[in-house]
């Protein structure tokens, strides 16, 4: 349905959140969405807790729609399921520890409408209570792995619109039409990378990512799952195998592994700096010996999971719509050093 507005046609918008915890966050969270400028919105929240907390923290929230998971199914499979029961045409997914601006929803929406090539859109996600940018769209190493485009710089660095290789699922709006093309997250990453692996079959289909700065995000960064975490270190490096045999064309798969083995190099270096997210997961656990473990349970994963994963490569190829030669431009242009990997 199309509402008028100011003589056009608004388009409708489904903001689907993922909630484990349903705490004061999420309430935040929801407030900020109350208060955006955009009426033809559908609010949905996906409760992942397995105890129905966000329908006894949002009693006050009556037009928010709120969908109950038995237990927590993760990410992807949350938006999923939010936007497949509530469709619009366009799909904007927000994580519970963020609050939007009150024009987030109208600046997407507008940046989309106004560019039919553009499948995707992301936000200026800054560090709450800082100047600090938490992501401008996201970039990605030889390796796979795929960190947010300007973290930790001034906000103000990056105020000028601009095409970048994808957007951060955190804050991140997606055109339906690309969707039904290309089909909607992977359930099976479950948390981490998933975004990533969207954007990029989205890529391979020929769609591109504006990058909207006026769309201001506030993030509590990692919140919800931790930073440094094991759990974290396992899911990333994991879901980093998938998503290269997933997406990559045949020679940079066979390139990854040494620039994983780079990028392996210099978490070492940092643990001896006292820098880095080696150091830093080494604090937090209390100690680094679990991260090679982490490293070889994620590569016995990739090749216990391969037969099917090489099924998704395939369904995935169906859909391209440029070449592996303008896909490996593509991820050039937007490539980061394995090195600033290995430092956030």
């Amino acid at each position: 349905m199309r509402l008028r507005y100011n003589g056009n046609l608004r388009p409708s918008v489904t903001v689907v959140v993922p909630s484990l915890h349903c705490d004061a966050n999420l309430r935040q969270c929801v407030a900020s969405l109350m208060r955006q400028s955009w009426d033809n919105l559908a609010v949905v929240i996906v409760d992942n807790s397995g105890e129905g907390r966000a329908r006894r923290m949002l009693q006050d929230f009556p037009e928010v729609r709120i969908l109950e998971n038995p237990r927590n199914l993760g990410f992807g499979a949350a938006v999923n399921r939010g936007f497949r029961e509530f469709p619009s045409e366009y799909l904007a997914t927000l994580n519970d520890d963020a609050a939007a601006s009150p024009d987030w929803i109208a600046h997407l929406a507008s940046a989309l409408e106004n560019d039919p090539a553009a499948g995707m859109a992301a936000s200026k996600v800054v560090m709450a209570g800082t100047d600090r940018l938490d992501s401008a769209g996201m970039n990605i190493a030889r390796d796979g792995s795929s960190r947010q485009r300007g973290h930790g710089e001034p906000e103000r660095f990056h105020g000028i619109p601009c095409e970048v290789l994808l957007p951060s699922g955190s804050a991140a709006m997606y055109r339906r039409a690309m969707l039904e093309q290309t089909g909607l997250f992977e359930e099976d990453f479950f948390l981490y990378c998933e975004d990533t692996d969207l954007g990029l079959r989205c890529r391979w289909a020929g769609w591109k990512c504006l990058y909207v700065p006026q769309a201001r995000v506030a993030h509590r960064y990692s919140a919800s799952a931790g930073v440094a975490s094991a759990l974290k270190a396992w899911l990333v490096e994991r879901n980093r195998l998938r998503l290269v045999v997933r997406n990559f064309p045949f020679f940079l798969i066979f390139a990854s592994p040494f620039w994983a083995a780079a990028r392996y190099f210099w978490h070492v270096v940092d643990l001896f700096s006292g820098h880095g997210k080696a150091s830093e997961f080494r604090r937090r656990e209390g100690s680094v010996w679990r991260l090679p473990w982490l490293v070889l349970k994620a590569h016995a994963d990739l090749i216990r999971h391969l037969p099917s994963l090489l099924e998704h490569r395939r369904a995935i190829a169906r859909r391209r719509r440029i070449s592996s030669r303008e896909f490996r431009a593509l991820l050039k242009r937007f490539s980061m050093p394995v090195r600033q990997v290995a430092s956030w």
